[in-house]
């Protein structure tokens, strides 16, 4: 539910012909949960060389496990005329459990933008926003059915939006015939070298009746700035892309974090959906190539060189049983690149989702997740589990499930 704050009525610098109204609406979403992991990390290596760790029940923020994270933000609108409008929005993320700000400590860590929109021209945007895969192929992945538990392994592919993308430009157009497209450009901002640290995405969607489809590329020069180091607390010189842990500390996205050196991080993404009655049926496909590794010294305690990838083939359904009560389920299959010698990662996971309104702004919900690993990760060690962000299992399976309560204002 949506609430108007502040409403401007005739501008007096304006004739008294044309009215120029202007409005702000302050929205959020508040969730919090109770989630059951049947092994979590206490620490990634031991006196036989192999992860240690147990049962874990915590009560979380949903951003960590359950259906939505928690946030709230500001839009605004002024109507300029001739049917274009200046727009803005500021969404930070924050912690139901603490109040602690989401993103790394970023006060509007979630969106910080302003532009102009035209009903004839599409939306033009500045600042720090979505990309064109989360713009255009995560509405069609994820949903308010299995929630965060059901990420590609540490979101690699950044369909559940886990990065934003600063100092940006961006353009969606309108509908054409069912088609809407768009791309986004983030400026490196690199004195001499204007292509260092630079991002940029391209994608579309059609729908026509029942079918959906949608496709996006992302492309980002070193990546463990670009992309990974977006946040206000990122290290300018460290790994953001994760932690290989120690012996008093866990792990932290072993599925990607020994590729921080890379030069370019390169995504493609499609999805789809069909519509039969009460029934949403999907299938996605994102292929993710880290190119030049090894080229950031300091970040290469392996010594890998060339490239690697990882790609994800899944499938789900949801089922809205009732007005009220709502289903779903999803599998996703993950293949790691080898490196070196060594054979890439796997990890097969199944989720689950069921979710009951009490309201249109309140819902109580359960999702569960469970996921099998096998192979090498980038580490260079046997893979392990990692549900969504949860810490990583000390084995190669993982069971997670969450129950909590989700409120829209």
């Amino acid at each position: 539910m949506k609430k108007i704050i502040y409403v401007l009525g005739l501008s007096p610098l304006l004739t008294v012909t044309a009215h120029a109204q202007s409005s702000v609406t302050l929205y959020g979403i508040v969730t919090g949960n109770v989630t059951y992991v049947n092994n979590a990390q206490s620490s990634a290596t031991s006196n036989g060389g192999r992860p240690k760790g147990g049962a874990q029940v915590a009560e979380l923020d949903s951003g960590s496990s359950g259906l939505a994270s928690s946030r709230w933000g500001l839009r605004g609108t002024e109507d300029l005329g001739g049917g274009v409008k200046a727009i803005f929005q500021l969404e930070g993320g924050l912690s139901v459990n603490n109040g602690a700000m989401g993103q790394g400590g970023t006060l509007f860590g979630r969106q910080a933008w302003v532009g102009a929109t035209s009903d004839r021209y599409g939306t033009f945007t500045l600042g720090r926003q979505a990309d064109a895969a989360v713009e255009f192929v995560s509405p069609l992945v994820y949903g308010w059915y299995w929630g965060n538990l059901a990420i590609h392994p540490a979101d690699y592919d950044n369909l559940n939006f886990t990065h934003r993308i600063n100092n940006t430009v961006k353009y969606v157009s309108d509908k054409f015939y069912g088609f809407r497209f768009g791309g986004l450009y983030s400026i490196g901002g690199v004195a001499g070298n204007v292509t260092q640290n630079q991002f940029w995405s391209a994608g579309l969607t059609y729908t026509g009746g029942a079918f959906t489809f949608a496709a996006a590329i992302i492309n980002a020069r070193n990546p463990n700035t670009s992309l990974y180091g977006t946040n206000a607390n990122a290290s300018a010189t460290g790994n953001n892309l994760g932690s290989a842990g120690s012996a008093t500390a866990a792990e932290s996205n072993p599925a990607i974090a020994g590729y921080a050196s890379a030069h370019t991080q390169q995504t493609v993404s499609v999805a789809s959906t069909y519509t039969a009655g009460r029934a949403v049926f999907g299938v996605v496909y994102s292929n993710t190539q880290f190119r030049g590794l090894g080229s950031n010294a300091t970040l290469n305690p392996f010594n890998y060189s060339g490239s690697t990838t990882l790609s994800t083939v899944g499938a789900s359904v949801r089922f809205q049983a009732t007005a009220f009560l709502r289903f779903g389920a999803s599998f996703d299959y993950t293949q790691g690149g080898s490196v070196g010698s060594k054979s890439g990662a796997k990890y097969e996971q199944v989720n689950l989702g069921s979710a009951y309104s009490l309201s249109k702004a309140t819902d109580l919900y359960i999702t569960g997740a469970y996921q099998h690993a096998s192979g090498t990760d980038s580490l260079g060690r046997p893979a392990v589990a990692a549900i969504g962000y949860l810490t990583p299992s000390a084995t190669s399976n993982q069971l997670a499930v969450s129950a909590g309560i989700k409120h829209l204002f």
